[in-house]
C-alpha cells in the first residue's frame, strides 16, 4: 500500500513538473519581452544617467547630470509647462468624461452605436491625420477663425501664438476622453439603483443624488482614472511633436519632448537619461500625494 502511495506521489510530481515546464514555455515570449524591452532599457538608462555620453564615447561623471538639471533653464521651463499641462488637462478631461458617461448611462435605442462613435477620438487622437486636422482647425485660416469671423471677431494663429499654443494641446488631450468615459460608465452601472430610489423617497432630487450617491460610490473609479490620466499626461509627447514641435518659444516643449531632443538630436544620452529619471521621480511623488489625499475623499463600502 505504501509502495502504491509512493508511486502515485512520484507520478503527481512528474505531472506538476511537466505542467510547470509547459507554463514557462507559454510565458517565455512575455518574459523575453519584459527583460529585453522593459527591464534592460530601464536599468541601462539608470546606468547612463551617471555617464557623459556622445556618439563615440562615454565616461562616468557621477551626479553631474542631475546637478546640471537645476542649471538648465530650458529643462526647468519644460518641467513647469508639463506640470501646468497636467494640472489643467486632467481635471478637465475627467470632468468631461464623467459628464458624457452620465449621458450615455441611459438605455435607449442605438445607445451602443453612440458609445462607439464617442470613443473613436481616443483611438485616433495621436495620429498624424488628427495633427493635420488640428493644425487646420486652429491655424490662421482655420475653421475656428472662420467661425469667429461670422460674428465679427478677428482670430489669430492659435497654434503659433505663445499664449494659446498650450491651450490647443489641452483641448486635444481633453477631446480624447473615451477611455476614461468607458471606465466611468462601467462604474456607474455598478451603483445599486436602490440607493437612488431611497434618495427619491427621502425627497432628494438629481443634484442631491449626484453629490450624495453617485460621487461617493464612484470615488474609487475617480481615483483610478485620476492616477492613470495623471501618469499619462506627464508623458505627453505625440501631440506636441506632431503639431507644435515644442514651439512657439518652447511654450509646448514638454519634458518627454525635451528628453527626446537631447537623446536623439543632441546625442546626449546620459543627460537625457537623468532627465527621464527626474521625470519618473516627479510622477512617483505626484501619484504618492494623490494616494495620501485619497483617504479624505475616496469612499469604500468595506
Amino acid at each position: 500500500m505504501s509502495d502504491m502511495k509512493v508511486h502515485v506521489s512520484k507520478k503527481s510530481k512528474k505531472m506538476m513538473i511537466r505542467d510547470n515546464i509547459a507554463a514557462y514555455i507559454f510565458l517565455a515570449p512575455w518574459l523575453i519581452g519584459l527583460f529585453a524591452f522593459t527591464m534592460w532599457p530601464f536599468l541601462n538608462s539608470l546606468y547612463l544617467s551617471f555617464q557623459q555620453t556622445n556618439l563615440f564615447e562615454s565616461r562616468f561623471v557621477g551626479l553631474d547630470n542631475y546637478f546640471k538639471l537645476f542649471e538648465d533653464d530650458k529643462f526647468l521651463k519644460s518641467m513647469w509647462i508639463t506640470i501646468k499641462f497636467v494640472f489643467i488637462s486632467v481635471p478637465l478631461k475627467l470632468t468631461f468624461a464623467l459628464f458624457i458617461a452620465l449621458l450615455l448611462k441611459r438605455e435607449m435605442k442605438g445607445m451602443h452605436m453612440y458609445r462607439t462613435i464617442i470613443y473613436i477620438p481616443s483611438l485616433i487622437g495621436g495620429s498624424v491625420a488628427i495633427a493635420v486636422m488640428w493644425t487646420q482647425l486652429f491655424g490662421k485660416n482655420g475653421l475656428l477663425n472662420s467661425f469667429l469671423d461670422i460674428f465679427g471677431f478677428e482670430g489669430s494663429n492659435w497654434i503659433a501664438n505663445p499664449k494659446t499654443a498650450l491651450l490647443t494641446l489641452i483641448i486635444l488631450y481633453v477631446w480624447q476622453f473615451g477611455s476614461s468615459m468607458v471606465i466611468f460608465l462601467s462604474g456607474l452601472k455598478n451603483i445599486p439603483s436602490t440607493l437612488y430610489e431611497a434618495c427619491k423617497v427621502d425627497g432628494g432630487g438629481r443634484v442631491a443624488s449626484f453629490f450624495h450617491i453617485t460621487l461617493p460610490m464612484l470615488s474609487p473609479i475617480i481615483l483610478f482614472n485620476f492616477v492613470l490620466q495623471t501618469i499619462n499626461s506627464f508623458q505627453v509627447f505625440t501631440q506636441a511633436f506632431l503639431i507644435t514641435k515644442g514651439g512657439p518659444m518652447n511654450e509646448t516643449n514638454f519634458m518627454v519632448l525635451y528628453i527626446y531632443d537631447k537623446a536623439f538630436s543632441s546625442r546626449q544620452m546620459g543627460y537625457a537619461s537623468a532627465m527621464s529619471w527626474s521625470l519618473l521621480l516627479v510622477i512617483v511623488a505626484t501619484t504618492g500625494i494623490i494616494f495620501l489625499t485619497s483617504k479624505k475623499w475616496v469612499y469604500y463600502e468595506s
